[in-house]
């Protein structure tokens, strides 16, 4: 019986969540919801990675036989990927250092001002966070030809200043969510001292605000990072282009070639390459950020 209640024990756990059966479930768990994410990414790096030979036999699907690395070569000089990834990274990294700025700004405002038509402004920007893009491009564009800002990185990054950039709503509804569940006693001993709205916010709620800052900054970098729908908008006949567009521009690039006889079989691997290239350099900011990252997420009240 001793044996018996041990194994038992040992398999089921006094609690619920502590027993053998149980952990082992969950691993189980764990591991096909990371093998639907890290899929894609799986058959991305083994297609890229394969040679002629690998590519026209139908039994080497996700082992290659060889590594070749002339696809992700190409895929290089088709993106001219090193001038592309200067653009992305500086605009990507503007788009986010300015919105962490404005939006912190508004959020603040909505969460502890007090200001004259307050909801109705407040109603405006959940307005602008549910209507779609689409609906008002023509007229930005029609805005920004007038104002000579077409092909320049104008368009995407004088928003911003506003809280008005890509997702600039959201944000500023994090950091509304983030100030909200602050104590009211730390501004109200700073307006003792003699401290205004911008000496309150500026050196009592912003140095507190990291978690909501590192949040937003990463979402705002990936989100400027992959966009590719604004940038081709206000930027079609640019030669400086973001990568997203770079592979817009790719994939046309090689349809037209399928199109003219190219064997598609050759034409995937390089598509592949160049999706890589695009996230390999997300894939390292999390890699060194997610720690901030997910601390900052449950700090913000996102999981909520």
């Amino acid at each position: 019986m001793g044996k018996l209640s041990w194994l038992k024990n040992k398999l089921i756990g006094r609690e619920a969540d502590k027993g053998l059966l149980f952990r082992a479930l969950l691993y189980l768990l764990l591991v096909d919801v990371a093998f639907i994410y890290l899929k894609p990414v799986i058959y991305m790096i083994t297609t890229m990675v394969k040679d002629a030979s690998d590519l026209l036999d139908p039994a080497v699907i996700w082992v290659p036989t060889g590594i070749y690395g002339g696809h992700l070569a190409e895929a290089v000089k088709m993106l001219d990927y090193a001038k592309s990834f200067g653009v992305s990274l500086s605009v990507s990294t503007l788009s986010a250092v300015i919105q962490v700025i404005s939006c912190s700004i508004a959020g603040y405002a909505f969460a502890r001002l007090d200001f004259p038509l307050k909801k109705l402004w407040f109603a405006a920007l959940l307005f602008t966070f549910i209507m779609p893009a689409q609906v008002t491009i023509l007229p930005s564009i029609l805005l920004f030809k007038e104002l000579g800002w077409i092909n320049t990185f104008w368009p995407i990054l004088v928003p911003t200043l506003f809280g008005h950039g890509l997702k600039g709503a959201l944000f500023v509804l994090i950091f509304r969510q983030f100030f909200s569940t602050l104590p009211k006693e730390m501004e109200e001993a700073a307006r003792i001292d003699g401290a205004g709205a911008l000496r309150i916010f500026f050196k009592v709620m912003l140095p507190i605000s990291r978690s909501a800052i590192v949040v937003v900054f990463l979402f705002s970098f990936v989100w400027a990072w992959n966009d590719a729908y604004f940038p081709s908008m206000y930027m079609f006949g640019a030669s400086d282009v973001p990568l997203s567009v770079g592979l817009s521009k790719l994939n046309a690039q090689l349809a037209m070639e399928a199109q003219e006889g190219g064997l598609r079989a050759f034409l995937e691997p390089i598509k592949m390459g160049a999706s890589f290239l695009i996230i390999l350099p997300l894939l390292v900011l999390y890699a060194f950020t997610q720690r901030w990252f997910v601390e900052g997420v449950e700090r913000t009240g996102l999981v909520e």
